[in-house]
This record gives C-alpha cells, sequence and structure tokens, in this order.
C-alpha cells in the first residue's frame, strides 16, 4: 500500500516539481495551494506525511502544524525560506518531524521524507503493539465461569477505572499477577509503567534500594545513582507481589511513601514526588501476620483498600475443562490432542495444591508424553494416575453422566437449537459449546 503525502506549497512550479518527484518514488500525493482547502482534505482523509511552506497566502504552516500535530496521525515536515531558523525552531517545538529549507535538491528531499515515513511506521507498530497488549488483557482472557470468577470480574471491572490501592488476595499458582496486570491494561494508567516487584524475590539488605532508589556511594558496590522501581513506574502501576514477605524495617518506609507520596533515595537528602498507583497481591494472612507482630497494622490498612480474593482451583472445578483447552491451545505442539475420559475424570477429582499453575504444568506434562491424539490417565503425574476407589470414580461419573445426559434432552427438546438450549440450562451459548465438546456430544 502506498504512502500518502498531502502537500501543501502556493509556488505553482515548486509545488509541480515536488508532485512529479514524489509520485515517480511511489507515493500517492494530494497538493493544494492554500491552507484552507489543505486543512478541509485533512479533516476528512487521512495522510502519512504533510509537507508544508510556511508562508501561505491565507494562512502560514505553522497554524497548520498547530491543528495536525495533536492529532498525532501524519509526520509534517515544514519548508521554510533560507535563514529563516526562528521559523524552523518554533515548528520543532509544535511538533514537526523535522524541516528543509528552500533551496533545497529533491534527493535530499526525497531521504527526508523517507524517514518520516520510517519513524510513522514505528509510531504506528507500537501503536498496534499497545492494542494488541491491551487485549491479551482484557477480562475475557482471564477463564472463568462459575459464580466465584464472576464476583472477581464485577470488581475488577469497578477498581480498573479508579486509582484505588488493590490488595490481592489468595494462595500460590490462582493468577494474582495476571489479575493486577488486567487492572493495569484496563485502567486510565494503561500507557504508562507497568512495574512488577516480587518483594519474597530481593534479599533483605537490598529491597530498600530496589523499591526507593540510590545515590552514588550510598553503600558498598553504588558506583552511580540509581532510580527505585517507584521513579521507574512514574505514573503508572507499582505492582508488589508477595507483600507478606516485605521486611518489618522497610514497611515503615513504605508506608511514608504510600501516604505522602514523596520518597528519598538510600543515601540521599533530596525528597521526590512519585505518582503511583500501588496494587499488592499475597498468599499470607495478612490479618494474622498483623496478630503475630510480623505486619504493620497501619500498612495492613493503606493497603487493605480494594480487597480482591481469588478463589483456589479446588473451589471452582467448573472452569477446569475452560482451562484446560486454554493450556492445550498454549502448547505448540498439542496439536488436536485431547484428554481421556479416563484422564479427564482423574483432573476434575484433584483438589491442585498448585492451583491453576500446577495444571499448566500438568497439561503440558501430558502434551510431552503421550501419543498424538490423546492424554491418557498414564501420562498424567503420580498423584493423579493413581486409580480412586470405586465409589469416588463412580461419584465422579454419577455427576459428570447426569450433567451429560441433562444437555443431551435439552438438546433434542430444541431441535437441536444451541441458544434456545443455553438459554433453558442457564448457561452462555459458548458455555454450551465448551460442554459438548468435553462430553463428546456430537
Amino acid at each position: 500500500m502506498k504512502e500518502s503525502i498531502l502537500l501543501i506549497e502556493d509556488e505553482k512550479i515548486m509545488r509541480v516539481t515536488i508532485e512529479d518527484a514524489l509520485v515517480a518514488a511511489g507515493y500517492d500525493v494530494v497538493s493544494f495551494d492554500n491552507g484552507g482547502d489543505a486543512l478541509d482534505a485533512f479533516r476528512k482523509t487521512s495522510f502519512d506525511i504533510v509537507v508544508t511552506d510556511v508562508r501561505l497566502p491565507d494562512t502560514d504552516g505553522l497554524a497548520i502544524l498547530r491543528e495536525i500535530a495533536p492529532a498525532n496521525h501524519a509526520q509534517v515536515i515544514v519548508m521554510t525560506a533560507f535563514g529563516a531558523i526562528k521559523d524552523a525552531v518554533e515548528a520543532m517545538k509544535l511538533g514537526a518531524f523535522d524541516y528543509i529549507t528552500k533551496p533545497f535538491s529533491l534527493d535530499e528531499f526525497l531521504i527526508l521524507i523517507e524517514r518520516a515515513i520510517e519513524v510513522k511506521r514505528l509510531k504506528d507498530e507500537n501503536i498496534r503493539l499497545k492494542k494488541d497488549l491491551s487485549k491479551c488483557y482484557c477480562f475475557p482472557n482471564i477463564i472463568g465461569e462459575g459464580e466465584g470468577m464472576k464476583k472477581v470480574f464485577a470488581l475488577m471491572d469497578k477498581v480498573s477505572v479508579s486509582d484505588a490501592t488493590v490488595l490481592i488476595l489468595g494462595e500460590s499458582g490462582t493468577g494474582k499477577e495476571l489479575v493486577a496486570t488486567t487492572i493495569h491494561y484496563q485502567s486510565n494508567r494503561k500507557d504508562k509503567p507497568l512495574i512488577k516487584v516480587n518483594c519474597a524475590a530481593m534479599p533483605e539488605g537490598l529491597i530498600e534500594s530496589e523499591l526507593f532508589g540510590h545515590e552514588k556511594g550510598a553503600f558498598t558496590g553504588a558506583i552511580k545513582r540509581k532510580p527505585g522501581r517507584f521513579e521507574l513506574a512514574h505514573g503508572g502501576t507499582l505492582f508488589l507481589d508477595e507483600i507478606g514477605d516485605i521486611p518489618l524495617s522497610t514497611q515503615a518506609k513504605l508506608l511514608r511513601v504510600l501516604q505522602e507520596k514523596t520518597l528519598e533515595r538510600v543515601g540521599g537528602t533530596d525528597t521526590l514526588n512519585v505518582d503511583v498507583r500501588i496494587i499488592a497481591a499475597t498468599n499470607r494472612n495478612l490479618e494474622e501476620e498483623v496478630k503475630k507482630g510480623a505486619f504493620r497494622e497501619d500498612l495492613y490498612y493503606r493497603l487493605n483498600v480494594i480487597p480482591v480474593t481469588l478463589p483456589p482451583l479446588r473451589d471452582r472445578k467448573e472452569d477446569i475443562p475452560y482451562l484446560l483447552d486454554y493450556f492445550l491451545g498454549k502448547c505448540k505442539t498439542g496439536g488436536n490432542v485431547r484428554f481421556s475420559k479416563d484422564a479427564l475424570e482423574a483432573l476434575m477429582a484433584y483438589d491442585y495444591p498448585g492451583n491453576i499453575r500446577e495444571l499448566a504444568n500438568i497439561v503440558e506434562r501430558g502434551v510431552t508424553l503421550s501419543g498424538p491424539e490423546e492424554i491418557g490417565r498414564d501420562d498424567l503425574p503420580a498423584s493423579l494416575s493413581r486409580r480412586k476407589t470405586d465409589l469416588h470414580v463412580s461419584l465422579a461419573n454419577v455427576a459428570a453422566e447426569a450433567e451429560r445426559e441433562h444437555i443431551i434432552r435439552i438438546l433434542k427438546s430444541t431441535s437441536r437449537n444451541r441458544t434456545k438450549a443455553a438459554e433453558i440450562l442457564g448457561i452462555s451459548r459458548k458455555t454450551l459449546w465448551e460442554k459438548m465438546k468435553a462430553y463428546e456430544i456430537e
């Protein structure tokens, strides 16, 4: 697809010469001899590059630049008379990509156009990647059909539009980091940094330096000034994972930053203002930690503004079939492989002490060890492959078979109209489709 260029030049010979050179170079060109008509065209049509003279009969190029620059759709090149450096400097301040002084060679001009096109492509790619990243963290990509996760989604929907501090609670492996990331990318701060800190992974002697930064010479090995995570997250979000593991000595300083939104680097005296939204997470019971004296009560209340509790996988087993499909899809070698009925029964009966993270590992193991089409019970870890008592298996079979038979009856009664069947069953059409696939209902 050809790049489009809007050319604004009142001198006819110059305009025609430039337009011919651009067309010969393979660009689509629309040209005007005045600013008014050119701006009308810009408002109606998207252009990649705008080339404008500074001096025009009805306006000037800087006025055109003032209107075009905020839209941020096109790169603007300003043509100035020889020696008009003041105009060129003002154009750059207003957001012009570059300027070129008359008279100029067409080769020099075309090289400048190529540079502007390359920058435009990079900007467009950056915008696309940001949109794709935002889509990656939309709520539908957090899998959950049960009531427990629906409550989590409703709460996330409310907190994402605010700057309130969020405390995410849940066992290890329940997806706390994914929830934190999603909240950030659904918030007004999504275009600003998301800085993640694993408090449990940091040595106690370095955590203050990591969080607040340090000055040169603050301690042995501090060979230069280093900004902390709070500074890096300025304007965005700081995710403090495993906040329950932060040392008591650091908790007081963290509390001060949260309250006053200011900090000093380790070894420094300058006070820095920081605008950071805090999302914290822990698998510990912080109320119990407060009672034991291992966590400051005032810091706990400062963090616990909006608690979001993620249920363990054993309490949301209705989501397991959907999670299995998701993780199978992520395995590049998975192909069309599926779990056998026997393996699925074992997966549904298991309690998952490692939660979703453990389930993901089980799927990866199964795909690696199984045949090309089916993952059997023997492909599962020993804790799942051992046969349960007949009573246990029978109960699981009864529940699954009852649901399968009920779905079949409803589908027959609606002449296999999935929309009507889903309404009667009280589930979404997507959920019905997933259950039909899981139960091998044709």
